[in-house]
């Protein structure tokens, strides 16, 4: 039985990749710029346990498959398998054909797959998933983001923008949105290093303050604001968004957070949120989200026990919903998933400019699977698999006063 055959069969019988494996075997077209290389016997026992994407990841993350080419181009000529699973009955069959490999060269899961412990979505579980990610090194995230080190869509004012125009223009997007004038008090729930807090302070003289439950972040974020001389307006505290300050805000950002609370915690999310906004004041919900109801809600699980544990999507129809549930009135939204594919590039393309650094700061692994999850993130934005939606909610006041414009913001 030759390798290639055998990943022909996972990918498909028309595999528009070239498949070179280490029994000298080959499948695909040889004029393809991309290749897949199989180095060795693990990657194949990999997939009687994790057929599909899964399966593959843990073979590219630990060296036992290598990529030819760009990345993104690999998934994007793979798209059929690398956004959908093989069934149940295909698993079960090629798991059959590779008990043999499996035998001699199983292997357990890599070291760098995480599954926090605890009760699902306590604070301290919470605090453990977002440290997995977030907690990796502040110059890696400085190499892959850029001078901003905002870790959230960008907003593209033109399609040759670079990325650091679109990240200011999100920043002035949602400041614009929620209507951030001098004197005005700004919660940033999942602030990241501080993005949002340090434009709502520099740009508009907002009091503003954000909350992370990564302490790197926290400690970058609260560096750069005195380096910028913003002391007096900006602060970012470690703090669960729980357990920010209760008083009354004019406005609160969620900016990328909302992918973390998990769907039954919504509904006192959002009402967490409200009780902290004066009567007039606004939220800013920006979050990934499915385009569709999902029939299965939990993520890829490449997504999930590498990048973010513990994450899920909802359909922007349901956040709307608990939106207005929890009191809000929902004035705007909009899908910024091009946007999204977007940004992804600029990071892909910042990761690839300093691999030897990131791979000599984090780690080969890890370096891996940055590079593998960015370039399919990009990819399931570009196809519509997940979007990105800005969502705007008021707290009404009186007689059901929104203290909006006619049209507009």
């Amino acid at each position: 039985m030759q390798v290639a055959q055998l990943i022909s069969e996972v990918l498909g019988e028309d595999v528009p990749v070239r498949v070179v494996a280490y029994d000298g075997s080959k499948a695909g077209p040889d004029s393809s710029d991309v290749a897949l290389r199989i180095l060795s016997p693990r990657a194949l026992a990999r997939l009687v346990t994790a057929p599909g994407t899964l399966g593959l990841a843990r073979a590219y993350v630990t060296g036992e498959i290598e990529v030819e080419g760009d990345v993104y181009e690999v998934l994007d000529a793979m798209a059929d398998l690398t956004l959908h699973d093989l069934s149940r009955a295909e698993q079960a069959r090629l798991a059959r054909r590779l008990l043999p490999l499996w035998l001699r060269h199983r292997q357990p899961p890599p070291a760098l797959e995480y599954r926090p412990p605890g009760r699902l979505h306590s604070k301290a579980r919470d605090e453990k998933a977002i440290s997995h990610h977030y907690d990796v090194s502040n110059k890696f995230y400085e190499w892959v983001l850029g001078p901003s080190m905002a870790y959230t869509c960008a907003v593209y004012p033109t399609a040759t923008s670079t990325l650091e125009e679109a990240q200011a223009a999100k920043f002035e997007l949602v400041s614009q949105k929620l209507g951030l004038q001098p004197g005005m008090r700004l919660l940033d729930v999942g602030c990241g290093w501080g993005g949002m807090v340090m434009h709502a302070a520099a740009e508009h003289g907002v009091k503003a303050l954000g909350v992370t439950l990564s302490a790197n972040q926290a400690e970058w974020a609260q560096a750069e604001i005195a380096r910028r001389g913003l002391g007096d307006l900006a602060e970012v505290r470690h703090l669960d968004y729980r357990d920010a300050p209760e008083s009354e805000f004019d406005a609160i950002s969620s900016i990328g957070l909302t992918e973390h609370i998990g769907k039954d915690q919504l509904p006192n999310y959002f009402r967490s949120l409200y009780e902290r906004l004066r009567p007039g004041g606004r939220l800013l919900n920006h979050c990934i989200t499915q385009p569709r109801t999902p029939l299965a809600r939990k993520l890829d699980p490449f997504i999930a026990r590498y990048v973010f544990p513990d994450g899920q999507l909802e359909p922007v129809g349901h956040l709307i919903s608990v939106m207005n549930d929890a009191g809000f009135e929902v004035r705007h939204e909009e899908n910024l998933r091009e946007h999204y594919a977007m940004t992804l590039t600029g990071w892909c393309n910042n990761l690839e400019e300093h691999w030897d650094e990131a791979v000599a700061e984090v780690g080969l692994g890890r370096a891996r699977v940055w590079r593998l999850y960015m370039a399919a993130s990009r990819l399931g934005f570009e196809r519509n698999n997940i979007q990105l939606h800005q969502v705007l909610g008021v707290k009404l006041l009186d007689q059901g006063r929104s203290g909006f414009p006619l049209r507009g913001w």
